[in-house]
């Protein structure tokens, strides 16, 4: 009897986890969308396109259509705030290392963000003017970047909440273009 009460212990508990089970077929992120002229930042409430800079965009639950942030700090302004939503599906950030120029990024450079590399203190300025947490989806790209503009490497979940909402130290230099 205590044979089968050993296997009905483990039965029990391994009959949840099977349950819970995600094979991933089930919740795909959505792909991320090229903001338009009707692209409106979420924070200033100005046209997407007329800030230079890499950008980001937040698809919540529920919801088709992102919400756009005129740079990436901006983004993880958005998941740090408590008043903001929390039921984000995907996090996109312009992809750095798919530019070739660091004012406007070419079309189709996203990487979901939680998968990046971002390069923290450097010379770089966002669109806004302030300093930027700039994305990059290979490591090695952004360790060039550290070493032509300095700064630090950091991922998503490493970006401390003093970078983002902390006010910017200096005044804002013309942005550097990755390299």
């Amino acid at each position: 009897m205590s044979r089968f009460a050993s296997l009905l212990a483990v039965a029990l508990v391994a009959l949840p986890l099977i349950a819970c089970h995600d094979d991933g077929k089930s919740a795909a992120l959505p792909a991320p969308a090229e903001p338009t002229a009707d692209s409106v930042a979420h924070f200033c409430d100005m046209a997407v396109l007329e800030h230079p800079g890499p950008k980001g965009q937040i698809f919540l639950a529920g919801q088709s259509a992102p919400i756009w942030f005129s740079s990436v700090r901006d983004t993880f302004a958005f998941t740090m705030l408590p008043e903001e939503p929390k039921s984000i599906v995907a996090i996109y950030v312009n992809d750095m290392a798919k530019a070739t120029d660091g004012q406007h990024v070419q079309k189709g450079a996203w990487v979901e963000a939680r998968a990046a590399w971002f390069v923290l203190d450097s010379d770089y300025h966002g669109g806004m003017g302030g300093r930027e947490a700039v994305p990059f989806s290979d490591e090695k790209l952004a360790q060039g970047f550290v070493a032509a503009h300095g700064g630090r490497l950091a991922r998503f979940a490493q970006v401390p909440e003093s970078y983002v909402l902390g006010g910017d130290a200096e005044a804002p230099q013309q942005a550097a273009k990755p390299q």
